[in-house]
């Protein structure tokens, strides 16, 4: 028996313990909390002149009650007094009614506008945040930021304005009336109000923590059900269904007991405080009671009517910490989920254009790489000391071994990655001197990995030119050799396809992309593997389309099958972030380097 209350214990202690420092109410966040309500400074008003009102009209009906209850000792009973008394507190309590109820939908307001702007605020930050920071955080933790946290955010809120704001109106207001009323009683309920503060504070202390806590293990969840769902057809096609569920499982506990810490801490403040409360009811019944005996009588003395509305006060008064206490838990979770809103919408953003940055819009294509040094992670040396000269429409094949940096050459033209070292220009200007959106624009990709929102084929080509004609899509489609599969399916160009392209092929997602660069050829092209997931037929199609759009044009062609670079003007052979090889193809070959090695082993079997 004690063995078994001692693992009880235990179990308990291990649930409830902490690893790290606990934490108090988050004062910045609650500032930028106020930032964002101080937006919208009308309807605030309204609400504080409504809470004001509401709370007037509660702590004068009982004085009515109280002079009614007066009355009745009287002889004679004067019942026309009584009945006005309770008539007219009927319609004080109409009047309360209707003010709670505007105040509430004005809360509401506030709450959800707060909600909106936080959401477009974080939803914004996306677009701004470098592509390092994006690549290396869990995808699932963003989007729990962006729409979990917001949600619970904005819960909190609303149970702020809607029951702390008004509660401290009242414990105000309840307590300047007893002070006028009595003051040797108001007296005690000042002393042992602070027994409640106390009370708050300590559990405060545990609480915010354990939220935090929780909601960043919400996020790995979150994180761990994108991933899985993403990969699934990796998880079944290798055996891995039940190591996602024990992983998923192991998740699960943790948060289970990081809720069941933060549940456990913050259920104690209601009935903690409801104990405190009842000892402070229960001491103004009883000093009340006794200065009515003590003044019975007595002209101008403590009369049993004021004793009614003293102990209605008392309640009124300590109904507001019950209240608090009860939604003390979703505040402080929404504290934390704030908290984790802000973080992220404060997250450094991609460096911002000069002031005197450029505008390119039709550049000749010159493209120039000086001793470029380049590292995702400054500890593993990727790219280094890297020189290349690339005359105006001149198509470079870029080839070598998977990791040896040619997907990273690319981030880098494009600028999703500033280089650490060296310099890259475009028509002799260092392109971190020219205007990001205006240098991208220059450039139409086609990459391996496709891309295509929820929405219909024809607003998928168009994505990059939206004012296109259906002649025009339809064009570039026959170009791209996608309009006879298009015209095949049931609703034609205006075919809704899933999130991600569901619903159709690699190989026809891939067109479908191709079409979308053929609608609006910039000057200078990328093309990463733009034909690994299409058949060797529709790949020579393809090739042959291509070949028309890159006529003229600078543009950089990552492969790794190298029949189809071929016709290049230059090959550039890249091994452990450098270049170790370049010419034509027929040189190349001729050198019988690495190349030569790469092209032969392709097709030795031939």
């Amino acid at each position: 028996m004690m063995k078994s209350i001692k693992t009880i214990f235990s179990k308990i202690k291990e649930i409830f313990r902490s690893d790290s420092a606990k934490k108090t109410l988050d004062v910045e966040t609650i500032k930028k909390v106020l930032g964002y309500i101080g937006k919208h400074k009308i309807y605030l008003a309204i609400s504080i002149c409504l809470a004001v009102v509401a709370v007037a009209l509660t702590l004068y009906v009982p004085i009515l009650i109280g002079d009614a209850i007066d009355e009745i000792g009287n002889s004679p009973i004067n019942v026309d007094l009584i009945i006005d008394k309770l008539l007219l507190g009927g319609v004080l309590i109409l009047f309360t009614a209707l003010a709670n109820w505007f105040m509430n939908a004005i809360n509401n307001r506030i709450s959800y506008h707060v909600l909106r702007d936080v959401r477009n605020e974080a939803f914004g930050k996306i677009g701004t945040l470098p592509l390092s920071y994006i690549d290396k955080t869990p995808h699932g933790d963003m989007v729990n930021r962006v729409i979990n946290d917001t949600d619970r955010f904005a819960e909190g809120l609303l149970l702020a304005f809607t029951q702390v704001f008004t509660g401290t109106l009242t414990i105000l207001g309840t307590l300047v009336f007893m002070l006028v009323l009595r003051w040797e009683i108001a007296l005690t309920v000042v002393v042992l109000t602070p027994l409640s503060l106390v009370v708050a504070r300590y559990i405060g202390k545990e609480t915010y923590h354990m939220h935090t806590e929780k909601s960043v293990t919400e996020a790995e969840q979150a994180s761990f059900i994108n991933e899985s769902i993403e990969n699934q057809k990796l998880l079944r096609a290798f055996g891995r269904e039940e190591n996602a569920v024990s992983r998923f499982n192991e998740i699960g506990d943790r948060l289970e007991k990081c809720s069941l810490r933060a549940i456990f801490f913050s259920s104690l403040t209601n009935p903690t405080t409801r104990f405190v409360n009842s000892m402070v009811y229960a001491a103004v019944a009883i000093i009340g009671a006794l200065t009515v005996m003590r003044s019975a009588g007595v002209d101008g003395g403590f009369t049993i009517g004021q004793f009614s509305v003293m102990l209605s006060y008392t309640n009124q008064y300590t109904k507001p910490f019950n209240e608090i206490s009860g939604i003390f838990a979703e505040f402080q979770s929404a504290l934390a989920s704030a908290k984790r809103v802000f973080d992220f919408i404060e997250e450094p953003s991609e460096l911002a254009d000069s002031d005197d940055a450029l505008e390119i819009e039709d550049p000749l294509g010159e493209i120039k790489l000086s001793d470029v040094s380049f590292s995702y992670d400054k500890e593993k040396k990727l790219i280094e000391n890297l020189n290349v000269a690339v005359a105006p429409g001149q198509r470079i094949a870029i080839v070598g071994p998977t990791g040896c940096g040619k997907t990273t050459l690319i981030n880098l033209l494009m600028r999703f990655y500033d280089v650490d070292a060296g310099e890259i220009s475009v028509d002799k200007v260092d392109i971190r001197n020219i205007k990001r959106g205006k240098l991208r624009k220059c450039y139409g990709m086609v990459l391996q990995d496709t891309w295509l929102r929820g929405d219909t084929i024809r607003n998928n080509i168009a994505f990059g030119n939206p004012d296109a004609t259906d002649e025009e899509i339809i064009e570039a489609a026959k170009k791209a050799h996608a309009h006879g599969f298009i015209k095949r399916l049931k609703n034609g160009y205006d075919t809704l396809i899933g999130e991600g392209g569901e619903g159709l092929s690699q190989g026809q997602k891939q067109l479908i992309c191709i079409a979308r660069v053929m609608l609006n050829i910039p000057p200078m092209l990328i093309l990463d593997e733009a034909t690994s997931s299409i058949d060797t037929r529709t790949e020579m199609k393809i090739q042959k389309a291509l070949a028309t759009m890159i006529g003229g044009r600078t543009s950089f062609i990552v492969a790794h099958r190298l029949s189809t670079i071929k016709e290049a003007d230059l090959i550039l052979v890249m091994r452990d972030g450098k270049i170790i090889e370049q010419g034509t193809h027929s040189e190349l070959l001729i050198k019988k380097g690495f190349y030569s090695e790469l092209y032969n082993s392709q097709f030795a079997h031939r």
